[in-house]
């Protein structure tokens, strides 16, 4: 195989392409119908080039000790950014992975393998069927990146969802999700009440032009019973390259407002992105 060469295949959801990174020797981008989805170093795991994949390293990071393992449980695969990153700096994670496009994890198993022995296993299934036969209280994280195209389905946007996911979640375990909104947020606000229904503590990490409504990007929420630690992660997240904030408690209220939950008999997608919204090597 030619290290070079852009790859091109059809997938269960799409048209999927690995696009060679021209400054890093096997660094890949992974798009599927042209939006941006993954983005993989073989040779340097902890390097994450998308903004929202870093926020949810933050979390990983400020959750437990330094490489102290974490069980985790990863809805959505993409080119398995994170759990490789997790394999490196939390050596000795059990980790799953769970991904509904067959195709998709046989062109990331062939061209972006994941080496052996590192405790992440690979799963064809979709989320919430998965996440149904999951032992109680058997994940220390669980990381939900799971886009249909460009939008979160509708069936792990509710109560019923959430319900599942704290179940699976051990009693100190944090619910970590990359979601997708702009002005006037009814989705991003609806999916912090309907998470609020479930569990006590709630943060979202999201870049100020967006929480300010001047674009349209990625919010990170983060949900858990216990006291979720915002001062460590603020501090993280106001030191990366492109700067986001952590907003909890009143302020948080505040911008939910009087959003409310959504349950499975109402639930929809997460909206469509407008052109351009996600752009390649963007933080989409």
């Amino acid at each position: 195989m030619s290290e070079s060469i852009p790859v091109v295949r059809v997938v269960d959801h799409g048209t999927a392409k690995l696009m060679p990174d021209v400054d890093r020797e096997r660094a890949w981008l992974l798009t599927v119908d042209g939006a941006p989805q993954s983005y993989v170093d073989l040779d340097e795991p902890t390097h994450l080039e998308f903004e929202y994949t870093r926020r949810l390293a933050h979390v990983v990071d400020s959750v437990a000790p330094h490489a102290e393992p974490l069980a985790v449980v990863h809805l959505g695969g993409g080119g398995l950014t994170l759990p490789r990153y997790v394999a490196v700096t939390r050596p000795h994670s059990p980790q799953h992975v769970v991904e509904a496009d067959a195709g998709l994890l046989a062109l990331v198993a062939e061209r972006l393998p994941i080496p052996v022995g590192v405790g992440i296993s690979v799963h064809h299934a979709d989320a919430r069927r998965w996440l149904r036969q999951a032992a109680d209280r058997s994940a220390d994280l669980i990381v939900a990146d799971v886009f249909g195209g460009s939008r979160i389905p509708a069936h792990l946007t509710s109560v019923e969802y959430a319900r599942e996911a704290e179940r699976v979640l051990r009693t100190d375990g944090i619910y970590i999700a990359n979601l997708a909104d702009g002005a006037p947020f009814d989705f991003l606000r609806s999916q912090l009440a309907t998470f609020a229904q479930v569990f006590e503590e709630l943060a979202l990490i999201a870049e100020p032009g967006v929480l300010r409504g001047r674009r349209f990007g990625n919010a990170v929420l983060v949900a858990s019973h216990s006291a979720i630690d915002t001062a460590a992660l603020a501090r993280r997240t106001a030191s990366d390259a492109f700067p986001a904030r952590v907003e909890h408690g009143s302020s948080l209220v505040k911008f939910i407002r009087d959003a409310t939950a959504v349950r499975d008999a109402g639930a929809v997608p997460s909206p469509r992105p407008p052109d351009g919204a996600f752009s390649i090597g963007g933080g989409g």
